[in-house]
């Protein structure tokens, strides 16, 4: 499995022939985007910011879409979403939580959740979670310190921030300062992509990666 990060909360997963987008950024946004070709999208919030579907098309071909809460199959990805709460924008709106298992992997994607706990039966449903993808941003989202405090609720074995904006010249960001710091990791050093596999987890426990987008 290799992830990659395309800024805000856009990620590319490939696992074998299967390539899966979550939260792609329209390109009404006023974010920067990234268009290429996904079998699957998966969308946490209705908003410019996390549903580019159009950003995923390939030739004829359009990726199966998911975005709610619900169960679904789709190419030996197992996929379940779960209710939750954003006030992304200022407003008060759905998100959905995601649990993503493939190669044996379960991937829990948060989404653009405001939440600082969730209540024990989304968590219990959840399952042992092997890679957490937490937004750290704040401003509707979760913020740094929030974000940290909810990880090592959950214990996953990897935890991969995003929602934090811009890295700066000299990798400065201070969301991700901030989230690292409550982790008592003052260094974090980004990388380009993440390759993992089931095996490489073990002994693993709320490892932090940085990925460039």
């Amino acid at each position: 499995m290799v992830i990659t990060y395309h800024g805000g909360e856009f990620f590319k997963i490939i696992s074998g022939d299967t390539a899966i987008a979550i939260n792609p950024i329209s390109k009404d946004s006023n974010l920067k985007t990234t268009r290429f070709g996904a079998d699957i999208a998966i969308i946490s919030l209705n908003d410019k910011d996390f549903n580019g579907i159009e950003q995923l098309s390939r030739g004829e071909k359009e990726p199966f879409v998911i975005s709610g809460p619900g169960e679904y199959e789709v190419k030996k990805v197992f996929v379940n979403g779960f209710q939750s709460i954003s006030e992304y924008n200022g407003q008060n709106r759905i998100n959905t939580i995601y649990s993503i298992i493939l190669e044996g992997i379960n991937l829990v994607f948060l989404g653009a959740l405001s939440l600082k706990k969730l209540n024990n039966k989304t968590k219990e449903a959840l399952g042992d979670i092997d890679i957490l993808f937490t937004p750290i941003g704040g401003n509707g989202v979760l913020t740094a310190f929030d974000a940290r405090a909810l990880s090592v609720e959950l214990e996953p074995k990897i935890i991969i921030p995003m929602h934090y904006g811009e890295i700066e010249n000299g990798g400065k960001n201070k969301a991700l300062a901030e989230f690292l710091k409550e982790d008592g990791v003052e260094n974090g050093k980004p990388i380009d992509k993440f390759t993992i596999k089931k095996k490489e987890l073990e002994g693993k426990e709320e490892e932090i990666i940085i990925l460039n987008s």
